[in-house]
């Protein structure tokens, strides 16, 4: 498998695989919003698009990165998503990073949203897929976030099968930038157990797809047989 890892800005057009990496904390958040109950999850453009769909949709749940704000029902963290109900609920997402990677590449024919929690699984489903070139949206830091672009070499590495341990993976991203600024509390709407929680590897036994449905792009969770593997020490 040929693998591309690329900022955001160095996309000049759709790939035909695009796997979308946010650790910390987008798509570690998606993955824990599914774990709650959530159905799916739509990502806006901007935070007046996501107030939008949820003027249109009064029962579903807008999210966002920073502080608490008016309209909004939830933040960017997992570890303040873990105790909510999401049964059956919509998510409305809108970040920083992580959605605008995902809405760059909208146009591929598979867009995979990945972090940690869930690396496995999405290694899994490329796997299975034809494709002989895939494409890593590293998404944080111009394409430079550590924690995003381990993230995306590890999966990366066992998307070819390659017996392969997470340990250094997991130390690049928890020395990134964006680990020490969520312990420090230099991010607002952070838990304490953030870090910790996006550097879960396989918490979950989905990966998480994302297509557009109409004008909507839409993550929807894609259940992967559990399979025994050699890649943790």
């Amino acid at each position: 498998m040929d693998a591309r890892f690329l900022g955001i800005t160095e996309l000049v057009e759709a790939p035909p695989v695009a796997v979308v990496v946010d650790v910390m904390r987008a798509f570690t958040v998606a993955a824990w919003a599914f774990a709650q109950g959530a159905d799916k999850i739509v990502l806006a453009e901007s935070l007046d698009e996501a107030l939008a769909l949820k003027a249109r949709h009064p029962d579903w749940v807008a999210l966002k990165d920073g502080p608490p704000a008016p309209g909004f029902d939830l933040v960017n963290s997992p570890g303040m998503l873990r105790a909510v109900d999401l049964g059956g609920r919509t998510v409305v997402q809108k970040t920083t990073a992580g959605t605008v990677g995902a809405l760059a590449v909208k146009e591929a024919s598979l867009v995979l949203c990945a972090s940690f929690v869930v690396a496995e699984a999405t290694a899994q489903l490329l796997r299975t897929r034809t494709s002989d070139s895939v494409t890593f949206v590293v998404t944080g830091e111009d394409g430079q976030a550590d924690e995003d672009l381990s993230c995306a070499q590890y999966i990366a590495r066992r998307a070819t099968g390659a017996a392969t341990d997470a340990t250094e993976f997991l130390r690049r991203a928890a020395g990134s930038r964006a680990a020490a600024e969520l312990a420090e509390g230099v991010r607002q709407g952070v838990h304490v157990d953030d870090v910790a929680l996006c550097l879960e590897v396989d918490r979950f036994p989905f990966a998480m797809v994302a297509t557009l449905e109409g004008s909507l792009m839409v993550i929807r969770p894609y259940p992967v047989p559990s399979q025994p593997h050699d890649y943790r020490s």
